[in-house]
């Protein structure tokens, strides 16, 4: 009989229901009062995304949660491409994109792509705010 090397972690004692629902409970407390006492200031948010509220389009919730989908969507591509599903390279790095500008966005209050969404389902309608000058 061979015997491996190495260090032994014990099992945990499993806990009861009850010492669950109180474990559960202590450590919602506890995260309630560190928000309360600390609350996350985003300092790396741009100043013009931090004064959206929640249910604006380009919040910082919402483009967090695209971020977070599409990254899923990402590891999906990343897969495809390693099997060389034809149109996944263009796929992946298109997605990897559209996080970047998310994330550029997020950071500097600018966003610089032509589709927002979840799933870049929306497209962006530009707006000319200073029109450049003519030479005549």
């Amino acid at each position: 009989m061979e015997r491996t090397v190495g260090t032994y972690k014990k099992p945990r004692k499993p806990m009861s229901e009850k010492n669950r629902i109180q474990a559960a409970e202590r450590l919602r407390e506890a995260r309630e009062k560190r928000m309360r006492e600390n609350p996350p200031k985003y300092t790396n948010i741009h100043e013009s995304v931090r004064v959206l509220s929640d249910d604006h389009v380009f919040s910082r919730v919402n483009v967090t949660k695209w971020i977070k989908t599409q990254k899923g969507l990402l590891s999906a591509a990343r897969s495809a491409m390693r099997n060389k599903v034809k149109g996944a390279e263009a796929e992946y790095y298109g997605i990897q994109g559209y996080i970047r500008h998310c994330e550029w966005y997020l950071k500097n209050g600018d966003w610089i792509d032509n589709f927002y969404g979840e799933y870049q389902q929306n497209t962006t309608k530009w707006k000319t705010l200073v029109p450049a000058g003519r030479t005549e």
